[in-house]
């Protein structure tokens, strides 16, 4: 009998059954491609997540969570209990990755504080006449203390750009730094109590130290050797007031000499004049009475010896080092002259410099400078 099969049939259907095993074999490849590709992908997703959650504390976000975490009370502690119970770690980005020299500065600050001997000189009231030193960037968190004849000018010029009164520091007018109607720069005097201390409490606070007789070196030749047109009272004013006071030799007729700005300077009495003579005279009393160490907790405290490091450090731990630079420091004019502060104080009597040391001792001791080497012997 003949097969009712096409001859040939058997070899059609297992052709067939082999290209469906090939399709299903590639099918699988393709699939097992797939699977490949999306682990691939789902590392790579993974590997991004890890490397901005661990991204470096420089970062915006890091610096956001410390602030939060730094301001936040304990359980069972008011905010002012909390603010006067411990010292609150400071604002910005600088522990624990400071330099260890900005460290010690902070530390030498606290230790001195807590000499007991030596708190008539470091500690003073929160006073108005403090809080009208500290200008004030809210848009970045900043509060700058003011110490004249420390570069102050300069600091001023930067937090004028960060508020947005000038696009850049060159545009700023000389004329304008000082002029704080002009100049964009609230004072911490203007805000209510609780807004100072929230301010105090934090923000990323600085300011600006250097060698305190070399400062005041600074101070009476500005104000009074080259006495600037726009400020005339230093020598029609205040210099005579000095000399009627303090000139030893009555016949003397020249104008105010360092000797006498010393004597100023150095009488346990000097309060009375310095009431007369009003805020002027900023430009040469204590960083104690300026700024208030001991009480405002400063995140970071410059040297004008070091300014060339300590500015773009300032810069980069307030978060602000993309935004703004600090002006071109010129060479030689940060360094420490200690022929020019031997000269200026050789013929005056040791017992008149002791005075004037006994008043800026705690300047002194708190920032870590020497004891000048003329009153060593």
């Amino acid at each position: 009998m003949k097969s009712t099969h096409p001859q040939g049939s058997s070899h059609t259907v297992a052709g067939r059954v082999l290209e469906c095993l090939a399709a299903d074999n590639m099918h699988q490849q393709w699939l097992l491609l797939a699977a490949c590709f999306w682990v691939i992908f789902m590392f790579m997703v993974a590997s991004k997540f890890i490397t901005l959650t661990f991204k470096d504390p420089d970062g915006y976000s890091a610096k956001q969570e410390f602030l939060f975490l730094t301001t936040v009370p304990e359980a069972g502690k008011s905010r002012e209990e909390k603010h006067f119970a411990e010292d609150p770690k400071p604002t910005g980005r600088m522990p624990p990755a400071a330099p260890l020299v900005y460290m010690e500065r902070l530390e030498l600050i606290r230790n001195v504080c807590r000499d007991e001997a030596l708190r008539n000189l470091s500690h003073t009231a929160v006073s108005k006449f403090v809080l009208d030193r500290i200008f004030v960037c809210d848009k970045h968190k900043i509060l700058f203390c003011q110490t004249p004849k420390v570069g102050n000018t300069q600091w001023k010029k930067v937090l004028i750009v960060l508020n947005g009164a000038f696009p850049s520091i060159e545009e700023i007018p000389e004329n304008v730094v000082h002029d704080h109607e002009k100049n964009g720069l609230p004072r911490l005097s203007s805000f209510s109590k609780v807004g100072i201390e929230k301010r105090l409490k934090t923000y990323f606070k600085f300011f600006i130290v250097r060698d305190p007789f070399e400062r005041l070196i600074s101070a009476f030749k500005d104000k009074f050797v080259h006495n600037p047109r726009f400020e005339p009272w230093y020598r029609h004013e205040i210099a005579p007031g000095i000399i009627r006071k303090y000139r030893k030799n009555r016949t003397e007729t020249r104008g105010i000499q360092f000797e006498d700005f010393v004597r100023y300077l150095g009488d346990p009495n000097h309060r009375w004049l310095d009431l007369q003579f009003g805020d002027h005279i900023i430009h040469w009393v204590t960083y104690v009475e300026l700024c208030a160490p001991c009480e405002i907790k400063y995140s970071v405290i410059g040297h004008h010896e070091t300014l060339e490091e300590d500015a773009p450090y300032i810069l980069r731990e307030a978060g602000i080092d993309h935004l703004v630079s600090y002006p071109t420091i010129p060479p030689g004019i940060t360094v420490y002259n200690r022929t020019k502060v031997q000269r200026y104080f050789l013929g005056i009597s040791k017992r008149d410099i002791r005075r004037l040391y006994a008043r800026f001792e705690g300047d002194f001791k708190l920032f870590g400078y020497q004891k000048p080497d003329f009153l060593l012997n």
